[in-house]
């Protein structure tokens, strides 16, 4: 397995209710298609974004490491894609050192 990055964009207008609804599902996805969830990374949340994003100035940023395959980053990009909960995304493989 690799080591990713995800960053995702949470609009900042939905409850917590539903935040912790959205990183449920992606911990999910995770899990169910051979990967590993390895930390949030504290220190992001509510900021202001510096272009506007379907009218919102500001959004919940979150940041996760976790250990997968390709098909694991594959179906994260396609669900995160299909939502309409989320903002923006990235994910990123690290490198070995």
């Amino acid at each position: 397995m690799r080591d990713y990055e995800l960053m995702y964009i949470i609009k900042p207008d939905l409850d917590d209710e539903t935040i912790a609804e959205i990183k449920a599902r992606l911990l999910k996805i995770i899990e169910d298609f051979g990967g590993e969830f390895v930390n949030e990374v504290p220190g992001w949340g509510r900021k202001r974004m510096a272009y506007r994003i379907e009218d919102y100035a500001e959004g919940i940023y979150v940041l996760w490491n976790f250990k997968g395959k390709p098909e694991t980053v594959a179906e994260l990009d396609r669900v995160i894609k299909i939502s309409d909960y989320l903002l923006r995304h990235i994910i990123i493989r690290k490198d070995e050192k």
